[in-house]
């Protein structure tokens, strides 16, 4: 080996360490802005992401992101709020009233969002290799951000890159709705309010899209004068 060569491999393990260094410096930044947000430092908001190429997800991470959000404590406040509406309205009249009827009307809730999250951020994303992470595009007009929001239902991210139809998605609101047929009272099961069903979770992410998208602006305009 020539001096000009092992000087240059010396120089080369002599600056090793500096790259180390470096990257772990800018995986700390990402995890930074990777930790939990929460609205209004109450409600959970971990399934969104500010980092355009966020790197991709591991199963055992999207394992975990299910888990921090479907066991919250917030969340089990929320589910509390559903099952009491539901409740006030008699929806799922075969529960009957008084306090078992809320408490299945409770456990029913529960199930619902914890099999949603198990399916649509866990399972079906970890075997199809899409991120169960919405994407914030955080810039442009209303109009585009609300456009892109909407078609986040169908389009995602795939783990190795490029923007595949959001089979996770679809198929895990799909599959949560058909397990409740196992729970739900016999007159509000069936193949058609399965479908129903799956249409008006995916309505509900449509909308918490769109929401997820503007919280950021509409917290600045909130919070303006204090900042």
């Amino acid at each position: 080996m020539s001096g000009s060569g092992a000087s240059g491999t010396l120089r080369s393990c002599w600056k090793l360490p500096e790259r180390i260094e470096k990257t772990r410096e800018q995986q700390e930044k990402e995890t930074q802005k990777e930790r939990p947000q929460r609205i209004l430092g109450v409600v959970p908001q971990f399934t969104v992401t500010d980092i355009k190429n966020a790197r991709p997800l591991k199963p055992s991470q999207k394992f975990g992101l299910f888990a921090r959000s479907a066991f919250d404590p917030v969340q089990f406040a929320i589910v509390g709020v559903q099952a009491g509406i539901s409740q006030a309205t008699n929806s799922f009249s075969g529960y009957g009233q008084g306090a078992e009827g809320f408490g299945k009307r409770y456990g029913a809730a529960f199930a619902d969002q914890a099999s949603s999250g198990f399916w649509g951020t866990f399972v079906y994303p970890s075997l199809l290799k899409q991120d169960p992470r919405y994407f914030r595009l955080g810039e442009g007009s209303f109009s585009k951000r609300t456009s892109y929001a909407v078609s986040r239902v169908f389009v995602t991210h795939a783990d190795q890159g490029g923007k595949p139809f959001n089979f996770s998605g679809i198929m895990g609101a799909l599959t949560a709705g058909g397990i409740s047929n196992a729970y739900y009272p016999s007159q509000d099961r069936g193949v058609g309010l399965t479908f129903s069903r799956t249409g008006i979770a995916l309505g509900y992410t449509m909308a918490g899209y769109v929401f997820n998208e503007f919280w950021p602006d509409i917290h600045n305009k909130l919070f303006k004068n204090k900042q």
